[in-house]
């Protein structure tokens, strides 16, 4: 039986392009779509924000598209959404751009745009505005999708920068480190896993606030996407020009995703993550954070994995199992492509 298939037809402007929207999108996306047929949506933000909102921007190009835990769908709303998340601010609205390559199957784009709109629900954010482009065969891999989230603050009182952070912090992260770029590369290269790894992509907002809500301390945010939590704190300690030691030991780090680097020569602190954030919280309040983050559905791995130190300015000092002492550089070179 032939399968349906997308048509240059669909992106032209015409009755095709009109049925795509309303009997493809519209259905998966119901009650969360303002200002449906508008050349633009229009917005309000919530006076507690005082017009203040966070906005960021992502392209989502991964490969494979399905992977055990998510796909290009899902990932591309939690991406985004966690993003803005990231500087405190709470997701509200969303514009997204699908570019589609002619001949990709329509049963594939509902599995897409089913996991897009659950997600979409999940975050509480509305879709202000879209667009659908089709390219003749060739011109890209399957379906790239662009995402923008704007996010409003809610808590005004937070100050998130990577810029601004203390000699006197503890560094922690939300959850177990590496489990995305694990799934995606072993999926993409037909790595069998006697097991149920999945990807960690999830919202992180919902589990945030619960810091925000009890006042922690947040001197940053980061979430640990490509080059994984070795990026983020090489950035950070450039940055704010401070020094940061991590205990190896104190990393979650799951035994399938050990597995896979040891077998493949990875570092599972260079693999990208999408639903894990690392923090630098005050050590006064470290402890409590922890607890609190335990207690949330994205939280429940946390772990404090460090500090931050007046010394070895500019530089991540990784303290191994054994006891040694070395850097932790930027991860160098295409580690993995087409992660996110």
């Amino acid at each position: 039986m032939k399968q349906s298939i997308i048509t240059l037809s669909h992106g032209s402007g015409g009755i095709e392009s009109q049925k795509l929207i309303s009997e493809l999108f519209y259905p998966f996306l119901e009650g969360c779509v303002i200002g449906a047929g508008e050349d633009a949506g229009i917005g309000e933000l919530d006076s507690i924000s005082k017009g203040k909102f966070a906005i960021s921007t992502d392209g989502y190009t991964i490969s494979p598209l399905f992977f055990p835990g998510g796909d290009i769908g899902k990932l591309s709303i939690c991406g985004s959404c966690n993003d803005v998340a990231m500087m405190g601010a709470k997701p509200k609205y969303l514009s997204a751009s699908f570019m589609i390559e002619e001949g990709f199957l329509i049963d594939d784009l509902k599995k897409i745009l089913d996991s897009f709109g659950k997600t979409l629900k999940a975050s509480g954010a509305k879709l202000l505005s879209g667009d659908t482009k089709v390219l003749p065969k060739g011109t890209l891999d399957k379906i790239f999708i662009t995402t923008t989230a704007l996010g409003e603050f809610l808590y005004p009182h937070l100050q998130i920068s990577a810029s601004n952070i203390s000699q006197d912090c503890c560094i922690l992260v939300s959850g177990e480190i590496g489990n995305h770029g694990a799934v995606v590369y072993s999926k993409r290269e037909e790595i069998s896993l006697q097991s149920n790894l999945e990807s960690d992509c999830q919202l992180l907002y919902p589990s945030l606030e619960e810091l925000f809500k009890n006042n922690i301390s947040i001197y940053a945010l980061r979430d640990a996407t490509r080059g994984g939590i070795a990026s983020v704190l090489n950035e950070w300690a450039n940055t704010s020009h401070i020094g940061i030691e991590i205990e190896e030991e104190a990393l979650p780090i799951k035994n399938e995703v050990r597995g896979i680097c040891e077998l493949l020569g990875f570092e599972a602190w260079n693999l990208a993550n999408e639903g894990m954030c690392v923090l630098a919280i005050s050590k006064e309040d470290s402890k409590k954070a922890l607890e609190i983050l335990k207690q949330t559905p994205a939280g429940k791995n946390a772990s404090i994995i460090g500090y931050t130190t007046s010394t070895n300015l500019n530089k991540v000092i990784l303290k191994t199992a054994y006891g040694a002492k070395r850097f932790l550089d930027y991860p160098s070179g295409e580690l993995l492509p087409r992660i996110c």
